[in-house]
């Protein structure tokens, strides 16, 4: 077992621990992705840091393609044009960067944890007119979806922090919604 931990914050994290949320991640960032690609038929980047989250779960190791396919990602969100195409390619993004969750006592980390979930509600939402009610149901799927290694390690870090607009409210929904499961 490769354990990941800090000194001062006490959180250890497994290999398998990180690959479970990557898997929840990526299957958050799949449900929106073709929100970005009708938009955006010729770029790949949110596709293929999605494909690299999955392959982290499914055994393959973090490196620099993980990591540049996430920053792709990002930057893919910059160039979106919509706040739907944004909130998706994000949602990848997030997907991706789960791989990296820092075993640091840091509600920001929740982000890691729960981002491509709140962002791929968020898209949805949007899409939908921003229709909170879809939003509501993304999370609501999201919160069925989260196995119980997602919950372990979500409940080894502080609560979601405060801020972050809508996706940062969706995101705290989420967290507090998976938190009373223990």
């Amino acid at each position: 077992m490769h354990l990941v931990a800090n000194e001062s914050s006490e959180i250890v994290l497994s290999k398998q621990d990180l690959r479970g949320v990557a898997h929840y991640a990526a299957e958050s960032a799949q449900e929106v992705l073709e929100l970005f690609e009708r938009a955006h038929p010729a770029d790949s980047r949110p596709r293929d840091a999605i494909d690299a989250a999955w392959t982290f779960a499914r055994g393959g190791e973090r490196g620099k393609s993980l990591r540049d396919s996430g920053w792709a990602a990002h930057k893919a969100a910059r160039d979106a044009g919509t706040a739907v195409a944004g909130n998706a390619a994000r949602a990848a993004m997030c997907a991706a960067s789960a791989a990296y969750l820092h075993p640091l006592a840091d509600a920001h980390q929740v982000k890691h944890i729960l981002g491509a979930a709140a962002h791929a509600a968020r898209a949805a939402e949007l899409m939908a007119g921003d229709d909170r009610d879809v939003g509501a149901d993304h999370i609501e799927q999201a919160l069925r979806r989260a196995t119980p290694v997602v919950v372990d390690v979500l409940n080894r870090y502080p609560a979601a922090p405060s801020g972050g607009g809508r996706v940062g409210e969706l995101l705290r929904d989420l967290d507090a919604a998976l938190r009373s499961r223990s």
